[in-house]
């Protein structure tokens, strides 16, 4: 569910949608509903169980006599390419997911059915508010929740059985792990892993960038946000032994060779930490909420997908039936029964009663997004955010290099 973007140039692909999307909302014209229709959907990875994609189909066939549905997957490789192409022709796919941090670079360019009438129908406000808000634009409904994915935090129980009371306490656990543990990692914790730094601006009041009318203002060189990068600073050089420019792509691996005590990831990365094909594994992790500055869970990022339907489909009638089962509480309980967070709040208890099950809704309940920028994947694909905390692992002035990022994540955001 890392939703890593790649090396993928944006820029000219607004006007590329707009020109393919105008008159969002589908052809009339060509609005073929009706028996014989074939619906489209694209699912990216394997995220999404097989018993779900089976609901899907079953689901939508028989409701639907005499139409189908065929599920296309696509890799999350490359994919806001393909999406830029696919939904500005006219063989566009019907249905389409994509993850939450890309969402706003297809609300705003018309690619998207709107779909506000459909708000209440899809949850309403039992959706995770966070990604509501990555699939909406100018007041509009576009893409509703697929499923999230909240970072957690995993540790061997033979050094943590109980989660620190506060942010303060887990910072100050981590280093003494690493510090009576020679070699260890207290907390894994990779230069490039600007994902598990955010909770650190967040709660001590910061942002990445806020919207000032039309302009956004980048916020990592404010007082607060610099106070949250000189803790991952802090804990990069004394509690990790993480490569300082290295990315935390698969943070279990270190655990399972006994390199490191804990790593924070999202939740699905349990089964990786608990079935370590090592000659000495550790057992399976403790997990926890990361705790925030007042003890409560800390408001972390949220991993995740939105779906929406293409404004070019050719049944967007067939569309929001399918899209509706998507949203139905039936189909979502089969991602929390499957260790992914469903898009309803309601349904958080589908996870299950077990301590990390708990571990997780509680992550999630209090979990953040990216800004909601159209111009945020450009952002992503610069990799400014990973070279800039390579540059704060290895010791660097933060203030300094928070003021040098901020103007250019303004650059992007207000190109």
């Amino acid at each position: 569910m890392k939703k890593t973007l790649g090396a993928v140039a944006l820029i000219g692909a607004s006007a590329l949608l707009l020109a393919g999307c105008s008159g969002a909302g589908g052809d009339d014209s060509g609005s073929g509903d009706g028996e014989g229709a074939e619906i489209r959907v694209w699912l990216n990875g394997t995220d999404t169980p097989q018993e779900a994609r089976d609901y899907l189909k079953e689901t939508f066939e028989e409701e639907n006599p005499g139409s189908t549905l065929t599920i296309e997957e696509q890799s999350w490789e490359g994919l806001v390419d393909r999406l830029t192409t696919s939904l500005s022709s006219s063989d566009s796919p019907d249905i389409v997911e994509f993850g939450n941090t890309q969402a706003p670079a297809f609300t705003s360019v018309g690619a998207l059915l709107d779909l506000t009438d459909m708000y209440e129908d899809l949850g309403g406000d039992d959706l995770l508010p966070g990604f509501v808000e990555s699939g909406s634009y100018e007041g509009q409904f576009y893409a509703p929740p697929l499923y999230s994915g909240a970072r957690v935090v995993f540790a061997d129980p033979a050094f943590v059985t109980e989660a620190p009371a506060d942010l303060d306490a887990y910072i100050a656990q981590a280093k003494e792990l690493a510090a009576a543990n020679p070699g260890k990692s207290g907390i894994y914790f990779a230069g490039q892993d600007w994902y598990n730094a955010l909770p650190f601006i967040w709660e001590n009041g910061g942002e990445i960038a806020v919207q000032d009318g039309d302009q956004w203002d980048a916020q990592l060189s404010s007082p607060e946000s610099v106070a949250g990068i000189e803790q991952v600073q802090d804990l990069m050089t004394t509690a990790s032994a993480a490569p300082k420019d290295g990315d935390n792509a698969e943070p279990w691996t270190p655990y399972c060779e006994g390199s490191a005590i804990q790593f924070s990831a999202p939740n699905w990365a349990l089964s990786l930490a608990s079935e370590c094909e090592t000659d000495a594994p550790p057992a399976a992790p403790f997990v926890y909420a990361l705790p925030g500055v007042d003890g409560d869970p800390a408001q972390v990022f949220a991993g995740g997908s939105n779906i929406g339907i293409s404004a070019k489909s050719a049944n967007p009638e067939l569309a929001k039936s399918a899209l509706e089962i998507m949203m139905s509480d039936e189909f979502q309980t089969i991602y929390g029964e499957n260790g992914l967070i469903p898009a309803k709040k309601s349904l958080a208890s589908t996870l299950g009663d077990t301590p990390e099950a708990l571990a997780f809704a509680e992550a999630a309940g209090n979990a953040k997004l990216t800004p909601a920028s159209p111009n945020w994947a450009e952002v992503e694909a610069s990799r400014i955010l990973e070279d800039f905390f390579v540059k704060v692992a290895q010791g660097g002035d933060v203030a300094a290099l928070a003021a040098e990022v901020d103007t250019q994540i303004e650059d992007i955001l207000n190109g």
